[in-house]
């Protein structure tokens, strides 16, 4: 595992540094410091395959501005932060683990380890969404369906409840694992749940349904076999 401390405390850096290295030990392939967005950029644009430790407060300057472009790239992402109304954010832009300031071994070891499933399976296990009020982490297998909303998705979960993403359709399908098909414009399912596709709609286990789109129906009758 190669990994970048984007932070611009030196103490924290290297406190963070020592810390790695302790945890990872021969995993630790590597690792470089950045104090800024530029410097991190920099690093970044040669190499795919690193870890990002990102704080989101870099003297004055939003960590989220490096934090957008990671979504579209191939990092695995960690904040560390003191920020902490700002996770769910954080974790709307696909982001591994939020670990608060101050910060301990164990902790980041977990961090490390979510990290590591992240890699391994290449697609998240879990969608971060608001909820009475605080971050609640639902499970994908407890997902059924995501339904396009406008700029947002609605999740439907298993149990008949749902909670509002604020990531579109699109952006979503790119970070599901196989198990998820979009089967129209507006509709993702999760096969895993699906019973029977009955003309060109998907029956649930639950009792739910979902439309599905002609150009999908090929594709998808072919998933259920």
């Amino acid at each position: 595992m190669r990994i970048l401390i984007v932070e611009d405390e030196p103490l924290v850096a290297q406190r963070l540094e020592r810390m790695a290295r302790e945890v990872l030990g021969s995993d630790l392939l590597g690792v470089h410091t950045a104090a800024t967005i530029d410097a991190a950029s920099a690093k970044l644009d040669n190499t795919d395959d690193v870890v990002l430790l990102l704080d989101l407060n870099l003297g004055g300057t939003d960590g989220f501005d490096l934090l957008r472009r990671a979504v579209a790239e191939p990092w695995s992402t960690i904040v560390v932060s003191g920020s902490t109304e700002r996770a769910l954010d954080a974790f709307e832009l696909g982001v591994v683990d939020f670990v608060p300031k101050p910060f301990t071994a164990e902790r980041l070891s977990l961090a490390f380890q979510r990290a590591r499933e992240r890699r391994s399976n290449a697609r998240t296990r879990y969608l971060a969404v608001a909820y009475a009020g605080h971050i609640e982490l639902v499970p994908l297998a407890d997902v059924v369906a995501i339904h396009g909303d406008d700029d947002y998705s609605s999740v439907e979960l298993a149990n008949g409840q749902r909670r509002l993403h604020k990531r579109t359709l699109a952006d979503l399908e790119r970070l599901l694992p196989t198990d998820f098909l979009r089967v129209h414009r507006s509709h993702i399912a999760n096969l895993q749940h699906a019973r029977a596709l009955e003309g060109r709609v998907l029956k649930f286990a639950n009792g739910k349904d979902v439309p599905v789109g002609r150009a999908y129906v090929r594709l998808l009758s072919d998933r259920l076999m």
